[in-house]
């Protein structure tokens, strides 16, 4: 239904007069008329939820960054003394923005999520979802730099750890940690540069985002059934339908959003950073933000480091190539139970290495006597855990095209609204009259 008339009647002679010049006015109605899947469930307001996380970040970031001081030796203060309490509800500012980020990767892992239990990378949507793969990892490349800026222990040698990885990149490692630095260690031209581009980031990640909208508006919306519209008796307007669907979801993560900004506003944050960076003292246990952690494990489940490297970039790089792996023709892991099992086994397997990524790398799975057979045979550590999750991670991706092509799935309706999975006996799947819709 990317095709639909515009149906915007311009009502007074401003209107006229702004609509053959910049028809903005028109583009704002027909996104809100455009023919929406009539069965979309509150998976599908994940992407409203997201818009909300990023105009949020956005207008808070610069309200900080009118307060920041870029040098190592203000940035600390800046943040905990001149942010958190000299400037008018700077603490409220700060805790929005830094739980934001949180809130921000729990919706687009969501977001992710359900794309790929109904399948809505699969054709046409291939540039929908590569657009999306590029909005996470340019917010990956956010938020790092983000964690950099408060200048706090864990902020330093973070930023130590993870720009070091470039220079295990052969021919190009050395000279590009050396420009990422500024020099030859991680010091102010560091902070400056990165805080150069955590500002700029954001507004190329809404860039971004106006084309994923776009994107989504040629095809049009999947759908939980991964069958495509034909007819407008599949469809509603998108408002009022939607959005006030999506406007009830985005206050219900905004409780959420409340109880961390308000009651647990360091909860999800290390205590290291409390601490301003110093070079000279390690911490005993340096860890990126619980969002990064799974890729943080598969790179320390590997003792070369370069192969380390290839493989964390690889984990991402899945992401983009899965509409052209997956040979399947069912796009909704509704019709799909042997590839659905598998995509749960991964979830846990993403799970399981976020928490790896989170402990110690020898520490044990089991405190304490877990028996002689982990201890003898030396399994007993997160390491091996690491290790074994990510051959289930790697896995998922590996087996997707051979799954496509062997697995029988079960009966796909013929529209958004004929039952298949459960229907009167003797009465043929598809066979179900659409239902009347009212006005």
């Amino acid at each position: 239904m990317s095709d639909h008339p515009s149906t915007y009647k311009p009502g007074s002679a401003i209107e006229r007069w702004l609509d053959t010049r910049l028809p903005i006015i028109r583009f704002g109605a027909d996104l809100m008329s455009f023919p929406t899947p009539r069965n979309l469930n509150y998976w599908y307001t994940f992407g409203g939820i997201l818009a909300f996380c990023l105009v949020v970040q956005i207008a808070t970031g610069v309200v900080l960054a009118m307060h920041y001081d870029p040098t190592g030796a203000g940035a600390f203060i800046s943040v905990q003394r001149n942010i958190m309490r000299d400037v008018n509800y700077g603490w409220l500012i700060r805790s929005i923005h830094a739980n934001g980020a949180s809130m921000f990767f729990l919706a687009v892992y969501l977001h992710i999520l359900r794309g790929m239990y109904y399948g809505s990378y699969k054709a046409p949507r291939e540039v929908l979802w590569l657009l999306g793969c590029v909005i996470y990892l340019l917010m990956m490349m956010t938020a790092f730099m983000g964690y950099v800026l408060p200048w706090g222990q864990m902020s330093f040698w973070g930023a130590k750890v993870i720009t070091n990885l470039f220079g295990a990149l052969p021919l190009i490692g050395k000279p590009l940690t050396t420009l990422l630095w500024g020099g030859f260690a991680v010091d102010d031209p560091t902070l400056t540069r990165f805080f150069s581009l955590h500002y700029l980031l954001p507004f190329v990640i809404a860039a971004v985002v106006g084309l994923h909208i776009w994107a989504l508006h040629v095809p049009g919306n999947a759908n939980p059934t991964g069958v495509e519209v034909k007819s407008t008796t599949d469809t509603v307007p998108f408002h009022p339908y939607y959005t006030v669907k999506d406007l009830f979801a985005i206050s219900v993560f905004m409780i959420l959003f409340a109880v961390f900004v308000f009651y647990l506003p360091e909860a999800l944050g290390k205590v290291d950073n409390q601490v301003a960076a110093d070079p000279l003292k390690t911490p005993a246990h340096i860890v990126p933000e619980w969002y990064l952690l799974p890729f943080y494990a598969i790179l320390r489940a590997i003792p070369d480091k370069l192969t380390g490297v290839l493989a964390l970039g690889g984990a991402i790089a899945m992401l983009f190539i899965l509409p052209w792996i997956d040979t399947s023709k069912v796009r909704s892991m509704r019709y799909r139970p042997t590839y659905r099992v598998l995509f749960f086994v991964w979830i846990v397997a993403a799970v399981t290495l976020g928490w790896c990524g989170s402990q110690e790398p020898d520490g044990k799975i089991f405190p304490g006597d877990a028996g002689p057979i982990f201890i003898d045979y030396g399994i007993n550590t997160v390491t091996w855990l690491s290790r074994v999750a990510a051959f289930l991670y790697f896995g998922y991706f590996a087996i997707t095209p051979i799954i496509g092509l062997i697995e029988t799935p079960l009966p796909v309706p013929d529209s958004l609204y004929t039952p298949v999975l459960s229907h009167p006996a003797g009465v043929p799947a598809g066979a179900a009259a659409a239902p009347e819709t009212k006005g």
